[in-house]
């Protein structure tokens, strides 16, 4: 999906955490995003959220930037592992001791009333 905001195009991945900024941002655009998210604004505001986000757009190209071709997707940002007990039975089966007790049982399965038409 590309939204326009005066100028700046911005591009959104779904399903895939990229943010592409191909402009930056000026005192205007933040102030139209404020009131596109219904926030008030004073002038000092809109300066310092303006100097935040171009923060954070160039943490995003200097990212960007770094070749990471050679980088081995992980699962986690450790290399932990995780400690497993042994799957081992410890409870008998009572299946038929709970059926025993339940109002209508048939063929070894739980026989409730209806409740969708």
């Amino acid at each position: 999906m590309i939204r326009q905001i005066s100028g700046s195009m911005i591009l959104y991945y779904y399903f895939n955490i990229r943010l592409l900024i191909h402009m930056t941002l000026s005192i205007n655009d933040v102030k139209q995003i404020a009131d596109l998210a219904y926030i008030e604004i004073s002038e000092e505001e809109a300066n310092a959220t303006l100097n935040q986000l171009s923060d954070i757009f160039k943490l995003i190209e200097t990212m960007q930037a770094v070749d990471t071709s050679q980088v081995e997707p992980m699962s986690h940002a450790q290399d932990v592992v995780q400690r497993l007990r042994d799957d081992a039975v410890t409870e008998s089966d009572q299946r038929d001791l709970c059926q025993s007790i339940a109002p209508q049982v048939e063929n070894g399965l739980y026989l409730v009333p209806k409740v969708i038409e």
